[in-house]
């Protein structure tokens, strides 16, 4: 008695794309929250920027991306980035307690707890290719490269381009037609 195979490979898509289906329902039920959404912005971000040639190499073998001040992701952060790489490094989050920690950090997520001393972390910052982001008010104006805010129930962000250019990052394109602004003047 012959069997045929040929219903094998239906019958393997039919499961796994009604498998896919279940999942992608259950995870529409579940609304991601405000933090779930920047750190998967924080992923993306790392994905298009482009940053200089002159950044002396990473002692590790990860792209970091760190946190200073209070941490408001929790283990968020751990989550969205597992498994995840840019430019063939492993993603990392890393806590830490102060600017002199952000070496090798690509990107910088500033917490609302650090408010106080914003301008005078940016400025520690000034001769680093750090992207600066962070969700306290007046964060880009006040020398932050990019900024989220709350439209609605929607997380989006703003970009002080002046800030990126002077660290020598190149933003892509991509990146700049989903914010809400683009700042280009001091």
């Amino acid at each position: 008695m012959r069997r045929d195979h040929s219903r094998r490979p239906r019958r393997m898509v039919v499961a796994v794309a009604g498998f896919l289906f279940a999942v992608s329902s259950m995870l529409a039920e579940q609304k991601p929250n405000e933090y779930q959404v920047e750190a998967a912005y924080l992923y993306n971000f790392g994905r298009f920027v482009e940053w200089p040639s002159r950044v002396a190499p990473s002692k590790s073998d990860a792209f970091t991306i760190c946190v200073l001040g209070e941490d408001p992701f929790g283990r968020t952060l751990d989550a969205t980035f597992a498994g995840a790489t840019i430019e063939k490094k492993s993603v990392v989050a890393r806590r830490i307690s102060s600017p002199n920690e952000s070496a090798d950090c690509q990107i910088l997520f500033l917490s609302s707890s650090e408010a106080g001393r914003v301008n005078k972390i940016i400025e520690s910052l000034d001769k680093t290719a750090v992207l600066t982001v962070s969700d306290m008010p007046q964060f880009s104006k006040r020398g932050g490269m990019i900024q989220f805010i709350l439209e609605g129930n929607r997380v989006r962000f703003e970009v002080n381009l002046n800030a990126t250019q002077k660290a020598g990052l190149t933003l892509s394109s991509e990146l700049l037609k989903v914010a809400t602004s683009v700042r280009r003047n001091p």
